[in-house]
């Protein structure tokens, strides 16, 4: 039971309840205003059942960006990208609304996955969505056109009575209003601390000087969650010693093959997937040190890099890293690239490997630290955690944004049962479907990356062997590819 008042924002000491200001009070706070925070509320407001509620977004950074971008995009694609699932979509479109906002001309569907091994280019397997019946496999979008689809859904609503988004607001406290000698009542059973006057809903007082009391506190607030800490939910994992490098690129032509490509090297996956036109996100797990090569390379390397790094073999790959540790502006890697792509044929080249890189975005390059963590559950009385503040996952599937939006879907279905029944929302009994659907799935999810990314970073040779002929055996199975691809796109 929560007992007590945490700060995580600021060093000052922890105030008790009783010194705080009298509170406004609000059905739902979602700390967070990513693309969760912002999904869960455009769905709240949207839904017929739910948007009478008085709901608070708060989130930390300014969202003029986000605006901005709604109404004038950059001519250049931004560099954090994700994949969305037709399922993700399709709950935009007829659940939220936010589709009709969406810049659309920016987004790319694409139809298939081929993937191979590092140490083996023949163990591959190709996804073709065709071979389901669908027509996408999944579309691939820039965060800030989910993030500004939703916030242009929610302004369009005209609920400004029920709805508040405080940006340039960070939270300085989140307090428990209950009282030592209150310990042994059954919370989830009534509303007024007994003998105080008070509700037993959390407070969160702000930058701005207000605070808020609310039935129900949402942490939308990424994996070093204070709404978590607050709540007293453990998270378990483990950081993976390796980092993700992001960079938006330009091909040498439009694949027509509209798929995304991803190889698994020893240091990490390295994916190419497409967006419109001839332009292409990448994503490149690797080592520490390897990481800091890729940021820092010379601009005009770097493109040259990324394709030989998903054609040569390793060992080639090693000794041209080595030349980059040294000097990331040595122009004679360029030569040492150029003269052992030069050896593959050129056939080869244009049937089985992606379209070459030629030039890179200045200022997309960034990196971030890989990791996995899950909380053993999702929700604690008047609290409920969504996306990476409830789960963090490799990038190597993609995964990371559908899961946070099926956490959306999952939770609003619980308050929407909650309020036909008549049930206050803040309590365990509604909250316990949330959990109960949404965790088992994202658990199942995060072990099967996990258990990918230890698979393939491997050069054990047997180990080597074993999953070459998993791919193969995998490819040539078809039923079992179209079992793969509908867990993919669901």
């Amino acid at each position: 039971m929560l007992s007590r008042s945490i700060r995580y924002f600021s060093n000052s000491a922890i105030r008790a309840a009783t010194q705080v200001a009298p509170p406004t009070l609000q059905d739902v706070v979602i700390i967070g205003g990513g693309p969760a925070g912002l999904s869960l509320l455009a769905t709240l407001k949207n839904s017929p059942k739910t948007k009478h509620l008085n709901c608070t977004l708060i989130e930390g950074g300014s969202l003029d960006k986000v605006r901005e971008f709604a109404t004038n995009p950059p001519q250049e694609y931004t560099n954090r990208c994700v994949s969305i699932t037709p399922k993700t979509i399709d709950y935009m479109k007829h659940k939220i609304g936010s589709w009709d906002f969406i810049h659309e001309d920016r987004i790319k569907e694409y139809q298939g996955i081929i993937a191979y091994d590092g140490q083996d280019a023949d163990s591959r397997v190709e996804f073709d969505v065709n071979s389901i019946g669908k027509d996408n496999l999944a579309a691939m979008c820039e965060n800030i056109n989910i993030q500004a689809s939703l916030l242009a859904k929610v302004e369009s609503l005209g609920l400004e009575d029920t709805t508040t988004i405080k940006d340039n607001t960070k939270v300085v406290d989140i307090i428990n209003p209950l009282t030592p000698d209150l310990e042994n009542h059954d919370l989830n059973e009534i509303d007024e601390v007994p003998g105080t006057g008070k509700l037993d809903w959390p407070i969160i007082k702000l930058s701005t000087g207000e605070s808020i009391q609310t039935r129900l506190l949402v942490g939308c607030d990424g994996y070093n969650s204070p709404v978590r800490k607050y709540a007293q939910i453990e998270s378990r994992g483990w950081q993976y010693n390796t980092f993700g490098v992001v960079a938006t690129v330009k091909l040498q032509y439009e694949d027509f093959r509209s798929v995304g490509w991803q190889r698994f090297l020893t240091t990490g996956p390295l994916a190419i997937l497409p967006l419109s036109e001839d332009n292409a996100t990448i994503v490149w797990s690797s080592t520490p040190e390897l990481s800091e090569i890729l940021v820092k390379v010379n601009k005009d390397i770097f493109p040259r890099l990324v394709t030989a790094a998903m054609v040569l073999e390793e060992t080639d790959l090693k000794y041209i890293y080595g030349l980059l540790k040294e000097n990331p502006d040595d122009l004679s890697a360029v030569e040492e690239i150029e003269w052992r792509m030069s050896k593959v044929p050129e056939v080869v080249l244009e049937e089985r490997y992606p379209a070459a890189i030629v030039s890179v975005l200045d200022g997309s390059r960034a990196r971030f630290p890989l990791k996995l963590s899950h909380a053993d559950t999702y929700v604690a009385p008047r609290v409920a955690l969504v996306g990476d503040a409830a789960h963090t996952i490799h990038p190597l599937a993609g995964q990371g944004l559908n899961m946070g939006q099926s956490d959306v879907i999952h939770l609003v279905e619980a308050l929407e049962k909650g309020i036909d029944r008549g049930l206050d929302l803040g309590s365990t009994l509604v909250l316990e479907s949330y959990v109960s659907n949404a965790w088992p799935a994202n658990h199942a999810m995060l072990g099967i990356c996990d258990k990918m990314h230890k698979l393939f970073s491997t050069d054990f040779y047997p180990l080597v062997l074993a999953r070459g002929l998993g791919m193969k055996t995998v490819n040539f199975l078809s039923p079992v590819k179209d079992m793969m691809m509908k867990s993919i796109s669901l």
